[in-house]
């Protein structure tokens, strides 16, 4: 099973903010033994966040969605999401109450009585309204939950002190039998001056004699350290990556390489 991210907003696409959730949730993922399979980026436009969410749950993958659940004609993922799953939106009732409880503490810690017809008080609610059949995610922050579809796909707020905390409850609640079960480790070499047509072939034969073990390279041409060089190094689950990284030295020496300092990351 894979995992995936869906990380919505105009913001993010115009620079106005820069995007927290990839690296943290790659954290979040790392912590619990698992890793990150693949991430997209959407704008603030409703066919296309549809298009990716029906993607998402037709998937069979673990996806996480980050923003657009709020009430503003700006936030369209409950609406994007309905759509995608065929599905009306309704007021979940655990949500109403647990907005209902905000807008009570927001209202006395003003000194205000608390009206729950009030016109505040009501667009509150519209953030309770999830697709049909949708479960809640605890927010630990105010209180107003995110949702769930088909018990693998999640959509939390954009908020980032409300959405990593609520990502963790979902991955330690909802998928502890995933935990430690997709595991990626990479391991790799400098390899001064290196060309990278040259070491091709060596590459293809690594991927070729340890799948699924995969190759990465990572040149650079202007490292303050390391100067023009190449990060050459395999990925996968940790007995085959020590296997396929020894042929991979030996293929190195075979060259003639010269190489520098090791690096392991999982």
């Amino acid at each position: 099973m894979m995992i995936g991210l869906i990380i919505i907003g105009d913001e993010i696409l115009s620079g106005r903010r820069q995007d927290k959730h990839l690296s943290k949730a790659i954290e979040l993922l790392g912590e619990r033994g698992m890793a990150l399979s693949w991430a997209r980026y959407v704008g603030d436009d409703p066919e296309r966040i549809t298009a990716d969410l029906r993607h998402a749950l037709s998937s069979g993958d673990v996806v996480f969605s980050f923003g657009g659940i709020g009430a503003t004609p700006d936030d369209h993922t409950r609406a994007c999401a309905g759509q995608a799953a065929g599905r009306s939106l309704v007021l979940h009732p655990e949500a109403k109450e647990l907005i209902l409880q905000r807008s009570r503490e927001m209202a006395e810690e003003a000194g205000q009585a608390f009206d729950p017809v009030s016109p505040d008080t009501m667009r509150r609610l519209q953030m309770g309204f999830f697709p049909e059949g949708a479960t809640i995610i605890p927010n630990p922050y105010n209180r107003i939950p995110g949702f769930t579809l088909a018990g693998r796909v999640h959509f939390l707020p954009g908020f980032p002190v409300m959405a990593w905390p609520m990502m963790g409850w979902a991955l330690d609640h909802l998928h502890q039998d995933l935990h430690g079960k997709v595991q990626v480790r990479e391991k790799s070499i400098v390899v001064y001056g290196g060309i990278e047509s040259t070491l091709t072939p060596l590459m293809v034969s690594i991927e070729d004699r340890f799948a699924p073990v995969k190759v990465f390279s990572l040149p650079s041409v202007d490292h303050p350290e390391h100067g023009r060089h190449i990060e050459l190094g395999v990925k996968g689950r940790a007995q085959e990556v020590e296997q396929a990284f020894e042929a991979l030295l030996q293929g190195l020496s075979q060259f003639g390489a010269q190489t520098g300092p090791i690096s392991v990351r999982q």
